[in-house]
């Protein structure tokens, strides 16, 4: 797997099947972070925990809807007692699955240069960018008494040896492509062209991709991988494109995304026959004032109601919640 690179796109792509009955799911993931200054530089510094407590509550929130949330934790949250305190109980019940997400600024060692191309974990060294993953994977398993389940890279940072380090540390899901988003200008990869299905890394049975669920909606939604990246050039014309209804990238996300948006959006995934949708969003969201989206108490009680008005939308169209373990039980190799 060594000459595999998963942040450019499969060509062509193997998906996955899954057995006679499985239908169309859904997982929820959450960027499990610390609290920082989005709009700042980066540093190792400065970021604050306050929000892990609420992991509790989001917690007992999905047990009501019998959804098993995967927490990707990094390394400050990881080494939180609080973390533990709040999502231990349910991990070990298997209400809760946990992963791996990695912040190359906050884990040791520190050894490269502090600057935004090193934000993302797949453009540093092969050996660094190991030694990083290796120390938060075995703090995770020593806070939780559990193994990680799958890998996100932060800032979806993936690169040309992050497929081969994922296969040495037996981890059997990458959820880091962030389908249809392109990182380039930031230093990062471009997933512009990469499939919202998950598809096998290597060969089936090996490293699975669980893309984040991203959708066009208009018009042009068939021609978006064509016009959005030029659109994204021009955010004046762009933003004109989305009121119009012309054409507007919808990812399965309450940061950003309309309820309304969100079920457009879930309609065109399941009616394009997407096997499983996949949620995402930051963990600092969970209390207010942390993140752009939730700055308020009544924002972050309509971060709530977006859930349960997606929740029962999905219910209606006969989509299940599912979970890593569920997933890889239901693969069907030929």
């Amino acid at each position: 797997m060594a000459d595999i690179d998963i942040s450019r796109p499969p060509t062509p792509p193997e998906f996955v099947r899954f057995v006679e009955g499985f239908g169309q799911r859904f997982i929820i993931t959450v960027d499990t972070e610390e609290e920082f200054d989005w709009n700042a530089p980066i540093e190792r510094r400065g970021h604050g925990l306050a929000s892990i407590p609420a992991l509790h509550d989001f917690q007992q929130f999905c047990e009501s809807f019998d959804v098993v949330p995967l927490y990707l934790l990094d390394q400050p949250v990881t080494e939180a007692p609080a973390t533990s305190e709040a999502l231990g109980d349910a991990v070990a019940a298997g209400r809760a699955q946990i992963g791996v997400h990695l912040h190359p600024w906050l884990s040791p060692p520190f050894d490269e240069e502090l600057n935004e191309v090193n934000s993302f974990a797949g453009n540093l060294p092969p050996t660094l960018e190991r030694a990083k993953f290796a120390h938060l994977r075995r703090t995770i398993e020593a806070r939780f008494a559990a193994s990680p389940v799958a890998y996100r890279a932060g800032r979806y940072g993936i690169g040309p040896n992050s497929a081969a380090m994922l296969g040495e540390a037996g981890i059997a899901v990458d959820t880091s492509v962030r389908a249809l988003f392109d990182y380039g200008p930031l230093g990062g990869p471009d997933f512009s062209r990469h499939p919202c299905r998950p598809y096998w890394i290597d060969q089936p049975g090996g490293l699975m991709e669980l893309p984040l669920t991203v959708v066009y909606w208009g018009p042009l939604r068939q021609l978006g991988q064509h016009v959005h990246p030029t659109l994204r050039r021009m955010p004046q014309l762009a933003g004109a494109a989305a009121r119009s209804g012309m054409l507007q990238r919808i990812p399965l996300s309450p940061e950003g995304v309309t309820a309304q948006e969100a079920l457009r959006g879930i309609d065109i995934a399941l009616d394009e026959g997407l096997p499983l949708l996949v949620f995402s969003f930051h963990s600092p969201s969970l209390a207010p004032g942390n993140t752009p989206y939730v700055r308020t108490e009544s924002d972050l009680a309509s971060f709530y109601d977006w859930w349960r008005t997606i929740f029962a939308y999905l219910a209606t169209r006969g989509v299940a919640p599912s979970n890593i373990k569920d997933i890889l039980a239901s693969v069907a190799l030929a």
